[in-house]
Parts: structure tokens; C-alpha cells; sequence
């Protein structure tokens, strides 16, 4: 700001010369410099106005102890499914390196004898 200060007092003669031009000028580089920072900044205000809407409704939604929206059913088919425990896969380990004794090598449906 005292650079600025400063240049208005070395020019003061050619701004006090030609004021119509000084303030054409002024309105001009003034108003392509805001539309230019709105230009380049709307994606970013854009973002955060939707950041503080999405705040302000789970504000709301904890605040009423309700969900905002209903619980999604499981994608993994439930009915019609069945696990044989001998070839269950297990969950969290890994598979035995050894083949276990007394267990079959395929489920009972697909072993043909």
C-alpha cells in the first residue's frame, strides 16, 4: 500500500492532468482484475458452499438423532446360498498349505463316484 502511495505522489502531476483518463483506466483494469479472480475462484467458492450445505445437514441430522437417508440392503445375495464348513473359505487367514485329513477334496455335490 506505501508503494502504491508512493507512486500516486511521483505521478501526481500527469493524474491531476488527465483525471478522466485516470478513472477509465482505474474502472477498467478494477473491474477486469475482479472478473478475472471471480472467473478463476468460482469452482473453488462453488466447492465450499457446498462443503458448509453438506456440514450444516448432518449438523442437523445429528442433532435430530435421525439418518438422512435409510439403510442400503447388503449386496451380497443372502437366500439361496450355503456354506459347507469343510471348504469354507477362511476369513481373515490364509488357506491351510496342507491338504486336512478326513476332509473331501470337492463339496459332496459336485464329487461323483
Amino acid at each position: 500500500m506505501h508503494d502504491l502511495i508512493a507512486f500516486f505522489q511521483t505521478n501526481a502531476a500527469l493524474v491531476i492532468g488527465n483525471p478522466i483518463a485516470f478513472a477509465t483506466f482505474s474502472v477498467l483494469f478494477g473491474s477486469g482484475g475482479f472478473v478475472a479472480g471471480r472467473y478463476f475462484l468460482t469452482e473453488r467458492i462453488a466447492n465450499l458452499e457446498s462443503r458448509i450445505t453438506r456440514r450444516d445437514e448432518e449438523i442437523a441430522a445429528l442433532k435430530t438423532g435421525g439418518r438422512k437417508k435409510a439403510e442400503e440392503p447388503s449386496l451380497i445375495p443372502i437366500f439361496g446360498t450355503s456354506v459347507i464348513e469343510s471348504n469354507a473359505t477362511p476369513l481373515l487367514g490364509k488357506w491351510p498349505n496342507r491338504r486336512q485329513s478326513g476332509k473331501l477334496s470337492a463339496p459332496p455335490r459336485e464329487r461323483r463316484a
